[in-house]
Order: structure tokens, then sequence, then C-alpha cells
């Protein structure tokens, strides 16, 4: 019997990596045919967004969807890693970064921003990904690269000496290292700064109110199906019986009338989610030059 396609928001908990929570659900899905949108660092928790049997081809269209965050930023202390799971490689006393300094920080790191990855990443550099080589001892430079902080809000602060612990929600675009950005901080302080905790609270519309931990799915496993899943996400066009079979063969049709529609990231021309007559998902769609042009096609 073929797994029902759909997406499942995990809560991940701390200590697997995303990989890892594939492969739990592929156990409780009786399928191979899983994967994840957007990859959480082990020390992370929170929302990734899983992928079963069609609702995979959702996935690379979800990644680039606005993300939230709840964190906890250390500084006083830089690691290799740019969170607690590296190793110390300086140290600040940052007692005396004043309230005042550090919302002045943070402020400058807000908005369309040129962020450097951490060089332990999974970013590929000639082939090989980035934090292998920084493991043997060869980490590349990495190249800055255009990201927007909507929003870096400092929360409490709680100052330990020569460390002081600062909590901050971030709202951000895809591709954000929230680690970069607590190296960053600590940075511009002149102190240094680590991540000590992470939290993704919401990738696109899923929020962690609707997420389910490992546990809860082993008890009960259900998908948000796939019409929903791709409804919740992107805009919608419902399309004629004609035009599904059109679109479900490939063809283009022509382009809303409406104009150009923001996609999931916000950006115009994203994708659109196009429905047959019976309410199922056809396809995911973008308006290009006058045309409207599957992307995916998710009918047999």
């Amino acid at each position: 019997m073929t797994a029902a396609s759909g997406l499942v928001i995990v809560d991940k908990p701390p200590g697997l990596t995303s990989h890892d929570v594939v492969g739990r659900i592929r156990r409780l899905a009786g399928t191979r045919r899983v994967g994840h949108a957007g990859t959480l660092d082990p020390m992370a928790t929170g929302v990734l967004v899983i992928g079963v049997e069609k609702a995979t081809r959702l996935l690379g269209h979800l990644a680039l969807t606005e993300k939230e965050y709840a964190a906890t930023i250390r500084l006083g202390q830089a690691t290799d890693t740019d969170d607690a799971d590296g190793q110390t490689i300086a140290q600040t006393p940052a007692g005396g970064v004043s309230d005042a300094a550090l919302h002045a920080a943070a402020a400058a790191l807000t908005g369309e921003i040129q962020q450097v990855p951490p060089g332990f990443s999974a970013i590929k550099v000639g082939g090989q990904r980035a934090y292998r080589m920084a493991r043997a001892g060869d980490a590349p430079e990495l190249a800055a690269r255009a990201v927007t902080v909507r929003a870096f809000d400092l929360g409490d602060v709680r100052r330990l000496g020569d460390v002081v612990d600062v909590d901050a929600a971030v709202t951000c675009s895809s591709g954000t290292y929230i680690r970069a950005l607590a190296r960053d901080l600590g940075t511009a302080l002149g102190v240094g700064g680590h991540l000590t905790a992470l939290r993704r609270t919401r990738v696109g519309p899923y929020e962690i109110a609707a997420a389910r931990t490992l546990d809860q799915l082993a008890a009960a496993f259900e998908v948000i199906p796939l019409a929903g899943a791709a409804a919740a996400a992107f805009p919608r066009r419902d399309l004629t019986a004609e035009e599904a079979r059109l679109v479900a063969h490939g063809a283009r049709l022509p382009a809303t009338a409406a104009g150009p529609r923001s996609g999931a990231d916000g950006s115009g021309g994203g994708p659109i989610a196009a429905f047959g007559p019976d309410g199922s998902l056809i396809a995911l769609l973008t308006d290009q030059a006058g045309q409207a042009r599957p992307l995916a096609v998710f009918v047999s």
C-alpha cells in the first residue's frame, strides 16, 4: 500500500540531525520517499517540515519561505562553529556591553544584509561540504551573500560575570544563519559571540503550534494532505477540467489575469498552486512572460 502524500510538521528534538528525523518518518510512513525542507542543526529544535511521497516535490519551494526563530546568544565567547557545539576559540569579557550598544548592534544586522555563512555549514565548496573541510583543518573562505533579517528583536538580557546571555526573536529569509547572526553581533560589539539555544517557531505558514513530536507521530501518524498543504503555502488558481488536463500533461496556460503574484518567499512570480475542479492539486505553476508554466505536476 502506497503511503499517503502530504506534509508532516515535526517538532524536532535536540541531538538529532534533520536526516535522522527523515529516517524516523520513513519508518513511520512505510516509504523511503521522504524529505525535509530547510535543515536544522542537531542542537536546534522546532519546526521541521517533512514531505512524504508526492509532497517531497513541494519541499524545494517551501524551503524558500520566511522563517522565525527564538534564540539565545552568549556574548563574550566565540566558538569555531558559532554555536555551543563547537570549541571556544576566543574569550573577551562582555560585562561592560551596555543595553544601548546591544540594541544598536542588533539594529545594524536588520534588513537586507551581507552575511558570511559559518565555516561549519553544509554549503558546498568545490564539490565538498564546508563542514567536512573545516573538520579536516582546511576551513574554506565562504563568500558573503545577501539575506534579509526582517526582525532581530532582543528580549531578556542576563549578565553573568564576563559573559552576557541575550534572548532574541528573529524573522528572516531563507538562507539566513542564526549562528552567523550571533557571531556577527559579538564581533560588532568587540567581544565575540555564539549561539547557545535555537528553536524554529515558524516555516512559512507552518507554526510550532501545529508541530508534533516524534513520540506523538509514533502513536498516531498522520499527514497534512497534499492539497491542503499547497493551499496553505501558495497562492491558489482554480482550473477548469480542460485546463487541468493540459497542465497535467505539462502544457502552459495563459498567465493569471490578476498579473504577477507573490510566491511563498514573498517574491513576484513565485509558485501558484493549481487545483482541478474536484479540489485536487494538479501542479505548481509560475507566471512568466504572460504564460503559466508548470514547475511540478502532482497527478499520476
